[in-house]
């Protein structure tokens, strides 16, 4: 039996190596069409290798999906994060847990994992090329028990199946040769982006940031908390990159303009903040407001939060009026912010889009129009927000298609 996998990223390679070593017998060959291997492993996580999330239950861990969570839900009872961290411990590769939930290779170098992967291919016989790239893709017919793989250096392929992981694609045009296959496609937009704000009131705070914000978008059901960073061009971290994976679509569809509400000091209500900043203009009267920070923010950030409240830099607590109280609390709940436009986050790039799952059996990754022909990785319709999630989605499909490629003659 011949085994073709089209992409040599995370899906690829775990989808090639786990196909192999269930069955030896098989022919696996592996096709990438640029000269780089592994290229997003090797940049992601800062060069660290973000390989997946400490959540070790389905339930939970499908929950980061804003695209593909019921389906992965299934997927992940049969290999999720434990199963991937033991995969690579059986391997000589330990991972660790960081503060924040993303697990990391201990040796915090992607080349670790990379050289894992590479390791494990060519131990299980299969065969790498690089270089090459499919054009199109011919099914079997009544003449033809195979697939024909049409390839960039004008030759051919046979194979009797064919596991596509080619990854997500910005362009719709990326996927026009899956559509000859019939196969419908949500249409790509990106995901993971930071917001670009041109008239940003914290423009010189750049570098700054609080462990725990959380920012709305006005008019939408949309919200996401978590750590927040002020950069020259706008606002990004995790609150703000996490934001945008559930809310790219919306965002698209707003050519990327809209208000976005930033809470400073999530734990508190209104009610609560006001009795708490009654309570300190009580206790503090003669401390001046702009250089005692309060709530634990920065220095810089609560200067400058005093500054949109319209407070002067010399006023003590006794003598804040109320209608600058009123607006301290807003720009400590609600402070609104103009965006426009996305910045791509870092080197890595995540659309949401790709192969409708409806025409996939998510078992066994096999597509219900072409029997043997398989799909793994982000040219699916999955995406996951930022945390490793995106990587385990990689490592999950890929093995269940691997799995389900072996098991048939």
């Amino acid at each position: 039996m011949k085994v073709v996998v089209i992409g040599g990223g995370a899906a690829g390679f775990f989808g090639a190596i786990t196909c192999a070593d269930a069955n030896p017998n098989a022919e696996v060959i592996l096709l990438e069409k640029t000269s780089k291997l592994l290229a997003k492993v090797l940049v992601s996580g800062g060069g660290r290798c973000n390989v997946t999330h400490n959540c070790f239950s389905p339930g939970p861990l499908a929950q980061h999906y804003p695209r593909g969570a019921k389906q992965l839900k299934e997927a992940f009872k049969t290999f999720g994060a434990q199963e991937i961290v033991t995969w690579f411990e059986q391997r000589g590769i330990k991972l660790k847990t960081e503060a924040d939930g993303r697990m990391f290779p201990v040796t915090d170098n992607s080349q670790t994992i990379a050289d894992c992967l590479l390791l494990q291919a060519r131990k299980a016989g299969v065969t790498i090329r690089t270089g090459v790239g499919v054009t199109r893709i011919s099914p079997p017919n009544a003449t033809i028990n195979q697939f024909i793989l049409y390839l960039s250096n004008n030759t051919e392929l046979k194979a009797d199946k064919v596991l596509i992981c080619t990854g997500g694609n910005p362009k719709s045009t990326g996927y026009d040769w899956l559509r000859e296959l019939g196969h419908p496609i949500q249409e790509p937009v990106p995901s993971l982006f930071t917001f670009n704000v041109p008239g940003n009131p914290l423009k010189e705070l750049m570098g700054v940031s609080v462990p725990h914000a959380k920012v709305r978008i006005a008019g939408q059901k949309l919200e996401y908390e978590g750590p927040l960073l002020i950069t020259h061009w706008g606002y990004s971290g995790p609150a703000v990159l996490k934001l945008s994976a559930w809310g790219a679509r919306i965002f698209h569809s707003q050519s990327y303009t809209f208000t976005a509400l930033i809470n400073w000091i999530p734990t508190y209500t209104e009610e609560t903040l006001r009795a708490e900043l009654q309570n300190y203009r009580q206790n503090h009267p003669k401390k001046v407001v702009a250089t005692n920070p309060l709530f634990g923010l920065p220095q810089r950030l609560w200067k400058a939060l005093t500054i949109l409240a319209d407070i002067n830099p010399e006023t003590k607590w006794a003598e804040l009026p109320a209608k600058n109280t009123n607006k301290l609390v807003e720009a400590l709940l609600r402070m609104s912010v103009e965006v426009k436009g996305k910045t791509t986050f870092k080197e890595e790039f995540v659309t949401c889009g790709g192969i409708d799952l409806s025409q996939v059996n998510m078992k066994t990754m096999e597509s219900r129009l072409h029997p043997g022909l398989y799909f793994a990785g982000e040219v699916l319709d999955i995406d996951g927000i930022t945390g490793g999630f995106n990587f385990q989605a990689a490592w999950t499909t890929g093995y269940l298609a691997g799995k389900a490629m072996a098991a048939q003659v």
